[in-house]
């Protein structure tokens, strides 16, 4: 027997992998940063240059060369030199598997294979990720049943994951499963759905390319797989583009969800509360349409009825900029007549119901700890939050998960406190905190203070003179109460008044972790 080959293909594929270092780092390196920056935004021109001319002058790195130039460029390679770099896997299995295909004495990719890399609150970490060829590869437009890989939002959803342990984990269209293996690394289990089969087949093969267990995948659509189920956790990418339902209008499984404007987005949003778990917690990633002057984000909130609720929205294009966007997403050529007439079927549907823009943003639903989703609509210390964060964000180096839970926590613990006891409490100023005074040339005092948020949300506020004392006082010493009552001395102004005035302002600068409460 062939000792050598008895492990699973899968295996045998990633020690292929492993052996010749196939990772975001080499890949920068074999190609350089213009080539890769290139590649991001789809040109593989400048990355192929590259490796044909280390193939000329014979230079290192042949082996993972021809990975890259068969798995991430999409072109044919000669067939003796991909069995040179799969030798463990072999070109038979690599046939087998789905992973190539001959062409005479070359062999093409028939699956996207590339390197990932990301950090969280567990540390750095890569894998590998199995998906459908792209355009880049089919010199075409994707098929409609086309199973994504990891794109911009995959990677903002995972970032926004809490990173608290969590029992069990529903990821709600799972798509090849990156949503479910980043959960895998704090839940215990975590069940994954999909309505394609496809995705739950390259779902199981990343699963098992990157050893990871303790996943379940369930075919069906929305929450059908996990009828009377409840979880800790819900995290979902969901198919939320909205997309005209006229016919020659391509539906693509990873986007459109097959109902009428953002009627997915509500479905599942309204659908959450009876799937999670007393103090579960939801996140995902949603469009929610402007129509006839309505505000969109209030609609939004509108379906996180009964849920605690902290939505963001990120983003606001008007429907002109949103179809083009999506008519492109599917790989239909600007400037061509196929174009044209989606983009008219695109602006009649929008017209049609009245809807002006289109918003995108971040949801974070949970269910009150008491078990009553209905309750929290009255409850006066709910979480009811929604704002609207345009541009960018601070830096989060392993996401603005860590912020949303940190925030989340202190929401919950300031809840319970009165003024009394905020006022007893010995806050400190968050590390990425920093101070800007501006004056005018000459002048003693400054005309304008801010404080910066260098991470999260990267917030940016204008405090008064006493609240920017305060602040600048917090270094876990001293109470707020003992804070307020020497400013007021200093300013000599009534104590109560300036407590009455500050203590809601330090509410919300702990809201928002500018001020962080001490340890339990």
């Amino acid at each position: 027997m062939d000792t050598a080959r008895t492990p699973k293909p899968l295996s045998r594929l990633a020690e292929d992998l492993r052996a010749v270092d196939f990772t975001v780092d080499a890949l920068d390196g074999l190609w350089g940063g213009a080539a890769a920056a290139a590649l991001h935004r789809g040109e593989r021109v400048p990355a192929r240059r590259v490796l044909d001319g280390r193939r000329r002058a014979h230079a290192g790195g042949a082996v993972l060369a021809t990975l890259a130039e068969l798995f991430v460029l999409g072109l044919p390679v000669p067939a003796d030199e991909a069995a040179e770099a799969l030798p463990r896997l072999g070109l038979d299995d690599a046939v087998e598997l789905g992973l190539i295909r001959r062409d005479g004495d070359l062999v093409v990719a028939a699956l996207d294979l590339r390197p990932y890399a990301f950090g969280d609150a567990h540390g750095e970490a890569h894998w590998w990720i199995l998906s459908d060829l792209g355009e880049l590869a089919l010199g075409h437009a994707l098929g409609e049943h086309h199973v994504l890989g990891v794109g911009g939002a995959s990677t903002t959803l995972s970032g926004l994951m809490l990173p608290t342990p969590a029992r069990r984990v529903l990821d709600l269209g799972t798509g090849c499963g990156i949503q479910a293996m980043h959960a895998s690394r704090f839940a215990d289990e975590v069940v994954a759905t999909d309505i394609s089969e496809r995705a739950l087949e390259l779902a199981r093969m990343n699963l098992e390319l990157n050893g990871i267990e303790g996943v379940e995948l369930r075919l069906g659509s929305l929450f059908e797989p996990v009828a009377g189920e409840r979880f800790d956790r819900i995290v979902s990418n969901p198919p939320f583009v909205i997309t005209p339902r006229t016919e020659g209008v391509p539906e693509y499984d990873y986007r459109d969800g097959g109902m009428v404007g953002d009627a997915l987005v509500e479905a599942v949003v309204r659908g959450c509360a009876e799937h999670l778990e007393p103090g579960g917690t939801a996140q995902l990633l949603a469009n929610w349409e402007y129509r006839g002057g309505d505000d969109g984000l209030e609609r939004a909130a509108a379906w996180a009825h009964g849920l605690d609720h902290w939505i963001v929205e990120r983003e606001v294009q008007p429907v002109t900029e949103y179809a083009e966007t999506w008519i492109r997403d599917g790989g239909t050529r600007s400037g061509t007549a196929a174009f044209d007439r989606l983009y008219d079927a695109w602006l009649d549907d929008f017209a049609a119901r009245g809807v002006t823009e289109v918003g995108f943003g971040y949801v974070v639903l949970r269910r009150p700890v008491g078990g009553d989703a209905s309750a929290a609509a009255s409850a006066t210390d709910g979480l009811a939050r929604v704002e609207r964060r345009h541009g960018a964000i601070g830096s989060n180096p392993a996401g603005l998960g860590g912020h949303l839970a940190q925030c989340l926590a202190a929401h919950d613990r300031l809840a319970s406190l009165d003024d009394g006891a905020l006022a007893a409490l010995r806050l400190t100023v968050a590390g990425d905190v920093t101070e800007e005074r501006h004056y005018w040339p000459g002048d003693a005092d400054p005309t304008a203070m801010l404080l910066r948020q260098g991470g999260g949300f990267a917030r940016t506020i204008s405090p008064g003179t006493a609240l920017a004392a305060l602040v600048g006082a917090c270094d876990g010493e001293l109470a707020v109460g003992a804070i307020v009552a020497a400013l007021a001395q200093l300013l000599e102004v009534d104590g109560a008044a300036l407590a009455a005035e500050l203590l809601p302002e330090v509410r919300e600068l702990v809201d928002d972790g500018f001020l962080l409460l001490p340890a339990d």
